[in-house]
């Protein structure tokens, strides 16, 4: 080794070192405060007071059972209350199994930006590049598509694709082929619109950059080096621990469990197929606070894959549902000056939620198995917990007591997306409402009952026009954007997905 390079080596190695020390001094400094008997001004964790208002929550929005897994303080505390299944009345405890639905995604962006970092893959090189068979129904997308467009939603692939290809070690080669005839709900890079679909594909690019099936892929990269020994991927591997059943119903209603276990094929595994316990999740979420170090200092990420996937790729045009940005598999969000990180997840019948923020070594993981009201009860702790722990404020999303006079005329009309169509009316409630319908269409016209929300203006300016909706007042406001591309093409955005004016 010539003298020039051993010194740049000694340089990056002294780096590393220093940063580890950097991340690692504030949980050091509280382990020893802790143990010396010297207050460092942070809240200590009161486990018996959470555990009650865990339980206090859950009574009152009718959620059968809920795990809560909390980061704070270097340490991550364990809570679970309820039942994890109506018909049996076992009770859950804080190392039941939950599936975790879209929170896989991020494990998923996790293994194809370690993939890139290692140079065996490109994330702004085609698709095809790596993936010489991928095809969707626009030839031009097709050739463009890239790696990065897929993490970061702006692929435009069409989200909601299901194709349940078998349980073979080739069920995702299967999907891809499948989704041949998938279209666009919008030009790839010109705007964000959440797809599961667009992350099976990634879950394919893994195991073609591996040689490994994805669930294989997932284990070797990120769950044994993390020591996550109660996360799985398989029925099978689930069943050798207390698992949660899914239930169903409407917020205020008592929910029944779901007739299967598992309602989602193999197929979905990168987008939505991981189970968990709390815990777990909340050590994945600590690699991200830590730096990419596991918590006994394995090096799982490097910290430039830390770094990327963290960084705001695109704006969203709701700022509201998972953050005001998306990054490379994150939602990205900045409360009272702190920047975050998270993502939702939703199976049949059961609700998971993550949100992080490094900068005050928090993070919160909550798995709950069903009832409508779910995401009430996760506002709740999150806001709770955040204020206590890292006095942050989160940031609440309804309509103001005065709503602002918006023109309504322009958002009137039906907006399309495959397999699904929304039609926007004047609403019930007064001039400037809205009333947007719901329902299937194509191949999944008449699959479910249309569901109808009442809108209310929140904030209007040239750019976009926002809407708080809600079926009834025992739903939790959400927003719906109206927004114009560059080319002029109107769309709104909901569900997190953008959908295109038809008529």
């Amino acid at each position: 080794m010539s003298e020039n390079l051993r010194r740049e080596v000694s340089r990056l190695v002294d780096q590393e070192v220093a940063r580890i020390l950097e991340e690692t001094d504030r949980g050091v400094t509280r382990t020893v405060n802790r143990a010396l008997g010297v207050d460092d001004g942070a809240p200590a964790f009161d486990t018996a007071r959470w555990q009650a208002r865990l339980g206090e929550l859950l009574a009152a929005h009718h959620i059968p059972g809920a795990a809560l897994a909390v980061l704070a303080d270097g340490e991550i505390h364990e809570l679970a209350a309820g039942i994890l299944h109506t018909g049996t009345g076992v009770e859950v405890t804080p190392d039941s199994v939950f599936q975790i639905g879209s929170v896989s995604k991020g494990y998923t962006a996790a293994m194809v930006v370690l993939l890139a970092d290692a140079g065996k893959l490109d994330l702004d090189a085609p698709v095809t590049d790596v993936l010489p068979d991928f095809a969707v129904a626009d030839a031009r997308a097709t050739r463009t598509i890239t790696p990065r467009q897929l993490l970061n939603h702006t692929s435009g692939i069409e989200g909601d694709y299901v194709n349940d290809t078998g349980r073979g070690d080739d069920c995702l080669a299967r999907y891809v082929e499948g989704a041949r005839a998938v279209g666009l709900t919008n030009p790839p890079g010109v705007t964000m619109s959440y797809s599961s679909t667009a992350y099976n594909v990634l879950g394919r690019i893994v195991e073609v950059a591996t040689g490994r099936t994805w669930d294989e892929a997932l284990k070797e990269l990120l769950l044994d080096p993390i020591g996550l020994e109660h996360t799985m991927t398989l029925p099978e591997e689930v069943l050798r621990f207390r698992a949660a059943m899914g239930h169903m119903g409407e917020p205020g209603e008592s929910p029944v469990p779901t007739p299967l276990w598992n309602m989602l094929p193999r197929s979905a595994g990168p987008y939505g197929g991981i189970s968990a316990t709390a815990a777990d999740v909340a050590r994945f979420a600590r690699v991200f606070v830590d730096g990419g170090t596991a918590q006994d200092g394995t090096r799982v990420l490097p910290a430039a894959v830390v770094d990327a996937m963290l960084t705001p790729e695109v704006e969203m045009p709701d700022q509201w549902f998972l953050g005001a940005h998306w990054g490379l598999g994150w939602g990205l969000f900045e409360w009272d000056g702190a920047r975050g990180f998270g993502h939702d997840g939703s199976t049949f019948g059961q609700l998971a939620y993550l949100r992080t923020i490094p900068e005050k070594g928090l993070a919160i993981a909550l798995l709950t198995n069903g009832g409508g009201a779910a995401p009430k009860v996760f506002e709740a702790l999150c806001r709770e917990l955040c204020a206590e722990l890292a006095q942050v404020a989160m940031p609440g999303f309804e309509p103001a007591a005065e709503p602002p006079a918006v023109e309504t005329v322009p958002f009137l009309g039906l907006y399309k997306r495959e397999g699904f169509l929304m039609t926007i009316a004047e609403g019930d409630g007064g001039r400037g409402t809205l009333r947007l319908t719901y329902e299937g269409a194509d191949g999944l016209a008449g699959t479910f009952d249309p569901l109808v929300w009442h809108l209310t203006p929140v904030s209007h300016t040239p750019a976009k026009t926002v809407f708080a909706g809600r079926r009834n007042e025992r739903d939790a406001w959400i927003p719906v954007v109206f927004y114009a591309l560059a080319d002029g093409s109107r769309y709104v955005h909901f569900g997190v997905r953008a959908t295109a004016k038809s008529a």
